[in-house]
């Protein structure tokens, strides 16, 4: 007689059957991919960027700053208290201003990459720590954590439907 085969209710789907090294392993490697290749974006037009810096004794405001690549950038450097200069390291550019003044510094964004820039003029004690960071290039780490938050969650629904 002819007998017919009914499906097994406990069958193993792909999702338990895999090795939970493996799948660590396998999370471990996209999230590498993620964080650490490029992300294939359009360069963006060059454009002309002018940011005001005030300057006082030991800091500048804003002191973080963010262009793209091939960008012209005008620092108008305005100087409140004492004189101080501004010098941006790896363009070799520096501009300096006297109290109550405006000098202007103006240089192609060519290189990417942080660049500090720091004050010229010794200005008082804490005129070491007068530095700033100017970014050349886009901001991909945005795109770069939404993308391994996807994994982790991903990863934290796999790992749950493996120990159900």
């Amino acid at each position: 007689m002819w007998m017919q085969r009914m499906p097994s209710t406990d069958h193993q789907t792909f999702l338990n059957s895999m090795n939970p090294r493996f799948s660590l392993l396998l999370f471990l490697m996209a999230g590498l991919v993620v964080a650490f290749v490029p992300l294939p974006a359009p360069p963006a037009t060059p454009q002309a960027r002018t940011f005001e810096i005030d300057a006082r004794q030991y800091a500048y405001s804003p002191s973080e700053l963010q262009v793209n690549q091939g960008d012209t950038v005008t620092f108008k450097l305005i100087s409140t208290d004492v004189v101080h200069g501004l010098y941006v390291d790896g363009y070799n550019v520096s501009a300096e201003a006297d109290p109550g003044q405006t000098a202007t510094l103006t240089f192609t964004a060519d290189k990417p990459g942080s660049f500090r820039f720091r004050c010229t003029v010794t200005c008082g004690a804490m005129h070491p720590f007068m530095i700033g960071k100017l970014t050349v290039g886009t901001n991909t780490w945005l795109f770069r954590s939404i993308g391994l938050l996807t994994l982790a969650i991903f990863g934290t629904v796999i790992s749950i439907k493996q120990k159900a």
